[in-house]
């Protein structure tokens, strides 16, 4: 309540982008201050999830393009999150788009950014990943999307690149998200087409075996990030890529660049995310469970803002879900508030744990 009445409004005089910035480096500095006290996620039996060789507290994380160069990981757990996806990363440092780049739609709870992969680079990033995991151990997961450079052109030198990314990143990622949804780098999306993202996932699942046996450690799950704004025939494609390669995953969804479930259109490029990409992202998501057979794990994001919208994700078929747009407009408290609402979901449909739930309305 404190967030909406008071702080929000303050945040809200300020240009989008500025006031993420001041915020996160806020929450950086708060986590510089609490130094060794042990890190703690919200966590309960019922909304423990296990997938991909790993342990999630609970099913409720925060996406990428919130903490997109690691600088406050250990302070989202506090407030909630069972896991943390940092990025999206790039091989080397870019500055993104010129400003500005960001957009609140505050009437419709949405934001419009063409950001452009804005990233410090895979060797800051993974200084600062190493620096944090030092002496502590995380009782969360923490994922690590990587992506394309932007000047980065030519199919074997694209495999190059996400290849740099992945192999400084991936030791300090206990799992990696492969970005190739996004809507503001020239040309990414191209890389969701079968035969193209058939060849750059193949060649990161034999990095991250070949890495896993010189370090003397389990191989590193590998989930591909997808566009909400693909045909049916497309999301079959990705579904029969990724489960022949056995990645770990499929997150639904990116970004969109419709604007048909806008009320008013600002006419700003870039992508869409909030209240109005939900319905979009959930059909992606049932779409993908539906056409995989539910053979492949799925993180369901995009326009999730409440415990009722994560629960229909679930439901649907997502075995975890991402906010991040939801957290602009409902504030600190949402991770928490969805937790405690899926507790009571579960017990109304007499369940004993969220896995149980997976898929329910869509098989």
């Amino acid at each position: 309540m404190f967030y909406r009445r008071a702080l929000r409004p303050l945040l809200f005089t300020q240009n989008a982008e500025t006031a993420h910035e001041r915020t996160l480096d806020m929450l950086a500095a708060a986590s510089r201050l609490t130094g060794r006290v042990p890190i703690r996620s919200l966590a309960h039996p019922a909304l423990q999830v296990k997938l991909a060789g790993l342990t999630f507290p609970n099913p409720v994380g925060l996406a990428a393009g919130c903490d997109k160069n690691g600088k406050a990981v250990c302070m989202w757990p506090r407030l909630g999150f069972g896991f943390v996806e940092v990025g999206t990363v790039t091989a080397s440092p870019q500055a993104g788009n010129p400003r500005p780049r960001v957009f609140r739609l505050p009437e419709q709870e949405a934001v419009i950014n063409r950001l452009g992969f804005n990233s410090e680079g895979a060797e800051a990033v993974a200084h600062r990943m190493a620096v944090l995991r030092r002496g502590r151990p995380l009782s969360f997961p923490v994922g690590i999307n990587i992506g394309k450079t932007r000047q980065v052109t030519g199919e074997n030198a694209i495999l190059d690149d996400y290849r740099t990314s992945f192999r400084r990143l991936s030791r300090y990622a206990d799992f990696v998200v492969v970005n190739v949804s996004s809507p503001n780098t020239p040309g990414l999306r191209l890389l969701q087409e079968k035969n193209r993202l058939h060849d750059l996932l193949q060649m990161l699942q034999e990095e991250a075996a070949a890495l896993a046996k010189l370090r003397g450690e389990s191989q590193k799950p590998i989930f591909v990030k997808v566009s909400p704004d693909m045909a049916e025939q497309d999301l079959q494609g990705v579904a029969e890529v990724s489960i022949a390669l056995q990645m770990a995953g499929i997150i639904a969804t990116n970004t969109t660049i419709q604007r048909d479930s806008l009320i008013n259109n600002p006419q700003q490029e870039g992508g869409l995310s909030g209240i109005p990409l939900q319905q979009k992202a959930l059909y992606t998501l049932r779409a993908l469970y539906q056409v995989s057979q539910g053979r492949i794990p799925l993180i369901g994001v995009g326009g999730i803002s409440s415990a009722e919208d994560a629960w229909n994700r679930i439901l649907a078929g997502a075995s975890l879900i991402q906010v991040y747009t939801g957290l602009i407009y409902k504030g600190p408290s949402l991770p928490r508030d969805i937790n405690r609402g899926l507790l009571h979901f579960l017990q109304q449909a007499g369940l004993q744990n969220i896995q149980e739930a997976v898929g329910l309305q869509s098989r």
